[in-house]
């Protein structure tokens, strides 16, 4: 019954003079919570008035008229909701009231903050019902009468109220299954935790770090990889899972493969598929160590190198450009493009004579490579190939011989031999035989090329007992690069004027 007539609050109206009924009342007792209201709602205080009856006579309370000492809604989960939800009556909560007891009437959701403006109270007891969230400790503060105080057998979110001076004066026994102190049963899912969980966490992580560290070091931050050295399965990653699409060459026992590395470098990997011996093995890790200490704009730079049981590999720098064949064999490049490639080889000779004079390169014109701003790079390296200086000036004098005629040994029968006797045979006088017509040199020029082909004669005649030194060859090359430069503008007025008259002679010298 007393619940029907709250609900029916809405529909009730204001008497006329209840206004004068409040002043009254606050006059006779001026500690009521509305007189010291700020605000005087009368609708809100009527209703307050209507409500506080009913709930202090559901509440049991001897004489609702002069004492309203307690809310006791023990067992009356049907009616409690709805006496919570009016917060009016929270607001203007009487002072007479000392006891609050909304223990087991099935409360759910959060903690109802309205009932502490009772802030007189001394006893709340809020255990067996099913409230969750986060418990709110600041809101306890105000009840600075509060001596008894039971919570238990809730769902809060867990809470470290120990660290409250207000809530340092109630026990253990008034939080015990509340979610706001950890229970027992918490204390020993988290000491198995520590005691089995952690353990097992580390060893994961352990693992982690050392997957990385052999598998995908690529991964870990750069102080702590080891540099110049790639696994399989980082080689793997960078072509793509060894993708057909990536495999550039593919020889009995070789595989060449572009990739690209995880910070987006791309490189060049050849890979050796042969069973080595473990000595073999820690050779070519020797060898390698030394490769990628090279450093020369004229030198394919060595990255690192992959050794393990099944496979090794080198993995350099990866060059868009093609090799010196091949660009040779193309648009037949002008004297002043090929000038510019020997001075490049010279200098990555010297560079390899004066600072590594144990490592050994491939000096064929199928072996040195172009970078993409044209740079000739010499590659195949060979630690410990000791070649003496004679027999590279020898391999250069060939190199720049298939320079000028954009001819290769290979051709002939007898290989090199044949072809460096086939062009001496033409020198001086049939060199127009020889010279590739494709650079259609002027006469000045063309004595250039003249010299040239004299010192490729020269760094091959095997019959001499002293070579120029490649101090001597750079000097040369370069000083006839600067004629070249000198002469391309007189040649381009004489080519509109006499026809070339009067041309220049400069001497390879």
């Amino acid at each position: 019954m007393a619940g029907s007539v709250v609900e029916d609050l809405a529909s009730l109206q204001t008497p006329s003079d209840f206004n004068t009924t409040i002043m009254k009342n606050c006059q006779k007792n001026p500690s009521l919570r509305y007189c010291n209201s700020s605000s005087i709602d009368l609708k809100e205080i009527f209703k307050f008035t209507i409500v506080a009856s009913h709930l202090c006579n559901e509440s049991k309370n001897l004489n609702c008229v002069h004492s309203f000492d307690k809310i006791d809604l023990r067992n009356r989960p049907s009616i409690a909701p709805l006496y919570l939800s009016y917060n009016f009556f929270w607001k203007y909560c009487p002072l007479t009231i000392l006891s609050i007891d909304l223990s087991n009437i099935s409360l759910k959701g959060n903690f109802p903050t309205a009932i502490l403006n009772c802030t007189q109270t001394q006893s709340l007891d809020l255990s067996l019902n099913g409230l969750t969230g986060e418990f709110p400790i600041e809101n306890f503060s105000p009840l600075t009468n509060l001596t008894f105080l039971n919570l238990s057998y809730n769902s809060f979110s867990e809470s470290k109220i120990s660290d409250s001076q207000f809530f340092k004066r109630f026990n253990a026994s008034c939080f015990i299954h509340s979610g706001i102190l950890p229970s027992r049963r918490n204390y020993t899912i988290k000491a198995i935790f520590l005691l089995v969980g952690f353990p097992i966490s580390v060893i994961l992580m352990v693992g982690c770090f050392g997957w990385l560290c052999f598998q995908r070091p690529d991964y870990l931050p750069r102080m702590l990889q080891r540099k110049h050295k790639f696994t399989p399965s980082m080689l793997r990653a960078a072509t793509d899972r060894f993708s057909r699409r990536n495999l550039m060459v593919k020889s009995e026992g070789v595989e060449i493969y572009k990739g690209t590395l995880r910070d987006d470098t791309r490189v060049r990997i050849e890979i050796y598929r042969d069973s080595i011996s473990r000595e073999k093995r820690k050779e070519f890790v020797e060898e390698c160590m030394i490769l990628v200490e090279l450093c020369h704009k004229n030198i394919v730079q060595v990255l690192g190198w992959c050794s393990n049981r099944r496979q090794r590999a080198i993995v350099t720098e990866w060059t868009d450009g093609e090799t010196v064949e091949m660009w040779l064999s193309g648009s037949g490049p002008p004297w002043k493009q090929r000038l510019k490639i020997l001075i490049g080889v010279v200098e990555g000779m010297r560079y390899m004579q004066e600072q590594w004079p144990e490592v050994g390169y491939d000096l064929r014109t199928n072996s040195v490579l172009l970078s993409d701003n044209h740079e000739p790079l010499l590659s195949r390296f060979q630690v410990g190939d000791r070649n003496s200086n004679n027999k590279k000036i020898h391999e250069f004098g060939v190199f720049l011989l298939e320079i000028i005629t954009n001819r290769r040994s290979q051709e002939f029968d007898n290989g090199e031999a044949e072809f460096v006797e086939h062009i001496r045979t033409n020198y001086p006088e049939n060199l127009h035989n020889v010279i590739d017509a494709r650079m259609k040199l002027p006469e000045n020029m063309f004595d250039q090329a003249k010299h040239g082909i004299e010192l490729g004669l020269v760094c091959t005649d095997q019959s001499i007992s002293k070579y120029p030194s490649l101090n001597q060859i750079s000097h040369m090359i370069n000083r006839v690069y600067e004629s070249c430069l000198e002469l391309a503008p007189q040649n381009h007025k004489r080519s509109h004027g006499d026809g070339g008259k009067g041309h220049k002679h400069v001497q390879l010298r």
